[in-house]
């Protein structure tokens, strides 16, 4: 049995690593005292994947050495959710003696949630065909008779079978209000549950004595835009990816919200709709008037290129800026532009990725 091996001991020192880090990365600016928030030490990852390994009759998980891309065997992966760990060795005990499961086998992708679902995605080097399908079928069952609530999806070029849907239902706890989020395979969301959770508090903490409505870029599935929206009138958010798009609408819907509307544009072509420089079809079609929002804040969630110049400009436009960031040297490139305009009043470190360099960090900005 081989087991990636996690040293809780280091964990804090790592995080202060982190903290010491991100306030050296952002010393040119003026920042209140750095709200910390930790992970787990371990089975903090709510998803994990893994290339399958055939050797004669015996079938094992394997990673690859960042640094040499040596090979090596994964029993037990305590970074992931217990959940996964759970799956992970009853899903190859179970594929072993089954040809049609196990026959170009190379990948085996885990989505698990907090609310106890997860799904798993098998990928070959073959097409699928209807015996794949029958025994995938006894496969779910057999483990869903363990106690799972697990689902199956097998991909291969070009094809793709889901057994019985290819998301997972989640439940992410915000103060005393639980939100539901479906959450799709091969989709954007937050790798690790419960600072996800500590980064939609922080969040509702930020902005609980907001007036007007709410603009946010970059949204997802409606990750924040949900738990943000009881603190405003109404929320107004875009976002680029049709599946994440498709989700943030069931989400909507599953939660009873009803003053949250996304939109299903670029951050680069919205700054030219409010600006006027462009009219959009799709904004007539879902009748959005801008001009009848009152957006005091703004909430950006970039991807880690940050935000372009022009879109940085826009976001000065609001009272108050939210800025979430998965890299904290496009932030700090960002913050040249934004603290022209604004003061940063809230600086918080959400240590998301443990024992690895990266950062997710959170800024408030308030008009100077």
């Amino acid at each position: 049995m081989t087991s990636t091996v996690l040293n809780i001991a280091d964990y804090q020192p790592q995080l202060d690593e982190k903290a010491a880090r991100i306030q050296d990365l952002l010393s040119d600016f003026e920042t209140p005292e750095l709200e910390v928030f930790a992970s787990p030490a371990e089975h903090y990852r709510m998803r994990a994947e893994f290339r399958v390994w055939h050797e004669g009759e015996e079938l094992y998980y394997i990673m690859f050495d960042q640094h040499t891309r040596e090979k090596y065997r994964v029993d037990k992966f305590p970074a992931a959710s217990r959940l996964i760990n759970d799956v992970m060795p009853m899903l190859l005990e179970a594929i072993k003696p089954i040809k049609t499961l196990r026959h170009k086998l190379f990948q085996v992708d885990f989505l698990s949630t907090l609310s106890g679902e997860i799904l798993v995605s098998m990928l070959y080097h073959r097409q699928l065909d209807d015996e794949w399908t029958v025994a995938a079928k006894q496969l779910k069952q057999r483990l869903n008779d363990e106690g799972f609530k697990l689902n199956l999806i097998g991909r291969a070029r070009k094809m793709k079978i889901v057994l019985d849907q290819d998301y997972v239902i989640e439940q992410l706890k915000v103060h005393d209000n639980a939100l539901t989020y479906k959450q799709v395979e091969n989709s954007f969301t937050q790798p690790n549950g419960e600072v996800a959770q500590k980064m939609l508090e922080w969040a509702v903490d930020c902005t609980q004595d907001s007036a007007g409505d709410l603009l946010e870029l970059y949204c997802g599935n409606g990750n924040f835009s949900l738990a943000l929206a009881p603190n405003f009138e109404r929320v107004l958010a875009t976002e680029l990816a049709k599946p994440s798009v498709d989700s943030a609408q069931y989400n909507i819907a599953i939660n009873n919200i009803e003053n949250v509307q996304i939109i299903r544009m670029s951050a680069e072509d919205f700054t030219d709709a409010m600006a006027g420089k462009r009219e959009f079809r799709r904004l007539k079609d879902q009748n959005v008037d801008l001009q009848s929002y009152n957006c005091n804040t703004i909430f950006v969630d970039p991807p880690r290129s940050g935000m372009d110049d022009g879109t940085c400009r826009m976001v000065q436009g609001y009272d108050n800026i939210m800025y979430i960031s998965c890299n904290p040297e496009t932030l700090r490139d960002n913050l040249a532009i934004l603290t022209e305009t604004h003061n940063i009043t809230r600086f918080a470190l959400f240590d998301q990725f443990p024992y690895t360099h990266h950062m997710e960090a959170g800024i408030l900005l308030e008009r100077k």
